[in-house]
């Protein structure tokens, strides 16, 4: 039958945020990709071509279509049509507070860029990190381009947008570690096994609803301490060696 006109229409859709939240749907393109997904997620359609079909024997869709190049070439975001693309279900997830005190946990505070949201899901399944709560100005962590970026991550970190001001204030008693440019030396402070770690956004940094919440601020120095380099780093970047000094003290 191959890959009608209507269900391409339906997974071109998919890159407005509006027909994802109508649906409760993402799209993921590529084959590590979208079989990464299959083992957590619910696959709603997957579109592929023959060959891919018949290296996976078992596949746990509700639809499966065996396409041609040229369908997947009109329903691909990507420069070059992938061998499958996928239409799986938004995983939904509970917040549990009573983890955050044997857990750290990643706070994005009004993180845009689609990039470096996928990266920082990436960074936090590398470091062992399972939750991201997200502010709901971030960039939508099921956009076309935040789930390439995380490079299957998204399989394994759960990603929930909410107040994070309340999420915060409801966590007493646990550290709430965040990153500035006026801040403690992160390699001399004390740093602990659960928390919460809060990365502003790209422009503007934390925000100042948020700033008043932080008990511990730190900071990445530059190096040579008495030369500063560049203004800021990337979120992305700072997120990683942010979570390599927490890991690395208590491995």
């Amino acid at each position: 039958m191959g890959l009608s006109h209507n269900k391409i229409k339906y997974i071109k859709s998919l890159k407005e945020k509006r027909f994802r939240s109508k649906y409760k749907c993402f799209v993921a393109e590529g084959e590590k990709l979208v079989f990464d997904l299959m083992e957590t997620c619910k696959c709603q359609m997957i579109a592929a071509l023959p060959g891919i079909l018949s290296l996976h024997k078992e596949i746990a869709a509700e639809e499966i279509i065996v396409a041609s190049e040229v369908e997947l070439d009109r329903a691909t975001s990507l420069k070059t049509a992938p061998a499958v693309i996928a239409v799986f279900y938004q995983p939904q997830s509970d917040i549990n507070l009573q983890s955050f005190n044997t857990s750290l946990n990643l706070i994005l505070d009004g993180v845009q860029d689609p990039g470096n949201v996928g990266t920082i899901v990436r960074i936090a399944d590398w470091f062992g990190i399972n939750n991201i709560f997200c502010s709901f100005d971030c960039a939508d962590v099921f956009n076309p381009k935040t789930v390439q970026a995380t490079m299957g991550s998204i399989a394994r970190v759960r990603v929930t947008y909410t107040d994070i001001f309340a999420l915060i204030t409801k966590s007493n008693n646990i550290p709430v570690y965040g990153t500035f440019l006026r801040g403690k030396n992160i390699y001399e402070e004390s740093l602990s096994k659960n928390g919460l770690i809060v990365m502003g956004s790209e422009g503007k940094g934390i925000s100042r609803e948020i700033d008043k919440l932080v008990t511990d601020r730190l900071f990445i120095p530059y190096f040579p301490v008495d030369n500063k380099s560049s203004e800021s780093l990337n979120v992305a970047v700072a997120t990683a060696i942010t979570c390599s000094e927490f890991r690395r003290r208590h491995f």
